[in-house]
């Protein structure tokens, strides 16, 4: 296959930071896609659809004028969430969602949910006003292996969630192993996942070569091979229930090769083709605008897009870092190639 044309995509899963960094990346997703579900998870977190509303404009001040993109607004849960603001967030046409961080699970998260019991009342009135919930799905009790996280988040709280609120519409954010994509296949159209182009393209192997290699760190993290197979079979054989969210998260380069190590894969300047390049792995692109176009819609009760894109099958280097504001940004396999194109 030389050429795939597609009706234009979404991002499901997108951070974008705030002020001067955002406004170094945002253009990035714009070009490439429609819409794009953004992550709340800020210093200090969005926690209120009048900060939500306000993100949103500083988002749309920064977007160039060539882009016709929309940012899609959550809220950031907490113990003291108010049903209050869910019901509010309901009514809005910005805010789409609102994300559970258990404490303590990724980049920026200490705000928040310690125990899915605090939040029993919010859940409940996200299920009455029908609010997805976007899920971090891992544990984070000390004594969990990391690798482990989210089979347990599955175990011990999502399955109780689901029983809990069977109406409740629920995704399972950037899923990682084999046990999310069969619990995710098991459930009923109420339940869906998005699945990173990062997540399908390494595995934890990939953390290690040539010595440490803090940007293919994430979280969560990348697992066994097997699972990154199983990821792979999800996305291509499954239809509506996975579909495409980055994840894409910028950190500078020297807050990722530090001490810290910061969470974060920059997938968002190529994220299409990087999809495309998993995809040809899988050696079957028949789902590909399932995934990429219409299952994301589908479930937030949205039209799909209207205008096409089209990839085609030309190679280029990725560059070996972008610019970041007054820093650098190291992107997604910096200096390796990537064989599809998005026509501009």
């Amino acid at each position: 296959m030389q050429e795939i044309t597609l009706i234009r995509p979404d991002d499901w899963h997108l951070h974008l930071r705030d002020h001067d960094q955002m406004k170094a990346v945002v253009n990035d997703t714009a070009a490439q896609f429609a819409r794009a579900i953004i992550m709340p998870n800020l210093v200090p977190p969005i926690t209120s659809c009048k900060q939500a509303l306000n993100y949103r404009q500083r988002i749309l001040s920064a977007i160039d004028s060539s882009h016709d993109f929309e940012p899609l607004m959550t809220l950031y849960l907490t113990d003291s969430m108010s049903i209050d603001e869910i019901k509010s967030a309901a009514e809005s046409q910005y805010i789409h969602a609102a994300k559970l961080y258990p404490a303590g699970a990724t980049t920026n998260s200490d705000a928040g949910v310690t125990h899915i019991d605090k939040i029993q009342h919010v859940l409940e009135a996200m299920q009455k006003y029908d609010l997805p919930l976007l899920v971090h799905g891992e544990a984070t009790a000390d004594n969990i292996d990391i690798f482990d996280r989210e089979k347990v988040f599955i175990d011990r709280t999502l399955t109780k969630i689901r029983q809990q609120y069977p109406e409740l519409r629920i995704v399972f954010e950037h899923i990682t192993t084999s046990d999310a994509v069969d619990y995710v296949i098991s459930q009923n159209s109420k339940t869906a996942a998005t699945i990173t182009a990062h997540h399908l393209l390494i595995n934890r192997n990939d953390l290690f070569k040539g010595g440490m290699n803090p940007h293919n760190y994430c979280l969560p993290v990348v697992k066994r091979e097997l699972h990154r197979v199983a990821l792979l079979k999800a996305a291509s054989q499954h239809p509506g229930k996975f579909f495409a969210g980055t994840d894409s998260a910028p950190h500078a380069q020297n807050a990722k090769e530090s001490a810290c190590g910061c969470a974060g894969i920059y997938s968002a300047f190529a994220a299409i083709e990087l999809y495309a390049e998993a995809f040809e792995q899988a050696g079957d692109f028949s789902n590909f605008e399932i995934f990429m176009s219409l299952a994301g819609p589908e479930f937030y009760g949205l039209p799909a897009n209207k205008e096409n894109i089209t990839l085609t099958k030309q190679s280029w280097t990725v560059p070996d870092s972008l610019t970041f504001a007054e820093q650098t940004l190291i992107p997604f396999k910096a200096g390796q190639t990537i064989s599809w194109t998005l026509g501009k």
